[in-house]
């Protein structure tokens, strides 16, 4: 009972409301540097109803089982991520030795989701962007994996998220050394290739490909995919306020100070989708694994170097 409270009041239903609110401080961000009065505050709810309420289309030649069950699959990854991640906020010792392993596997469930619903469209642009998903994993799983290692090495090589938030309690946040900052910024670009947002919304990019792997989605389906995104960022910005800046407490002050943090979070992510062009696939498989791998190496040398 316990772990099905969690799992819908925090894993679905909190983090829904969160990710929606995102969603929105992203488009409203967006719309103020263009220049433009941006979306009511309820827009984002509105546009998920709306699809719900429209006609589900399935392509003549689609695997229809495929093609029906990932936006599932991939809510469901995201749901069981955040349920984690709240437990570990609030309840750490409910939790279990290697939640963030299960934590990173179960991320790459969303993108895995889109590939499984691109191919299984049978469209021609559906398989071009779904190819382009599975070459973006490829590309940042590695310099994002080397940057949570960053805080594993902080927190006394523990690969428990309870113990990284009690090590940083006790020691002040991953961000504030020179390691944590360079690992922050690798692990909030591959972020940003994990929400699909400007410059690696390869995959989907509407003026090349017209929404890639959801280019046959219409309906509840659709609507499915527009909430696992949305949710994600939440549950993404949550992961790296978690292991570089100590979680979100609920207590006194604390409360204003976590707000800022996700607030924060959330404005860079929204910057970098505003202030840069969309880049080809091949420049973003040699951006990770050049740069960003090397940053990422550079910055577990240097916590182990307790720098």
């Amino acid at each position: 009972m316990f772990y099905i409270i969690y799992i819908t009041l925090f894993g679905f239903l909190l983090t829904a409301v969160l990710g929606l609110l995102a969603s929105w401080i992203d488009r409203k961000v967006t719309a103020r540097v263009q220049y433009r009065v941006g979306p009511p505050l309820l827009q984002p709810v509105i546009d998920i109803v709306k699809l719900l309420g429209k006609e589900l289309l399935i392509p003549k030649g689609a695997t229809k089982i495929n093609f029906l069950m990932a936006p599932v699959l991939g809510l469901t990854g995201v749901v069981l991520v955040s349920t984690i991640l709240w437990m570990n906020n609030f309840q750490p010792q409910k939790t279990f030795i290697g939640d963030l392993i299960v934590v990173v596997y179960l991320l790459t469930i969303p993108s895995i989701s889109i590939i499984l619903g691109g191919f299984a469209s049978r469209n021609p642009y559906a398989s071009l962007g779904a190819s382009r998903e599975m070459k973006l994993i490829l590309a940042y799983e590695l310099p994002f994996i080397l940057a949570i290692m960053v805080p594993v090495i902080k927190s006394g090589l523990s690969i428990r998220l309870g113990d990284i938030i009690a090590s940083q309690t006790a020691n002040g946040v991953i961000i504030g050394k020179i390691s944590g900052i360079l690992a922050f910024i690798v692990a909030l670009l591959c972020v940003q290739a994990k929400l699909g947002l400007v410059p690696f919304d390869i995959a989907e990019a509407e003026t090349e490909i017209t929404s890639g792997p959801l280019i046959e989605y219409s309906g509840p389906a659709l609507a499915i995919y527009k909430l696992m995104k949305n949710m994600l960022l939440f549950t993404l910005p949550f992961l790296l306020m978690i292991l570089f800046m100590g979680g979100l407490r609920l207590d006194g002050w604390h409360i204003l100070t976590g707000i800022l943090k996700f607030i924060g979070v959330v404005a860079l992510i929204t910057v970098i989708r505003n202030t840069n062009p969309r880049v080809r696939i091949d420049q973003a498989i040699r951006f990770f694994w050049g740069p960003m791998t090397a940053i990422a190496i550079l910055a577990v040398v240097l916590a182990f170097w307790k720098m």
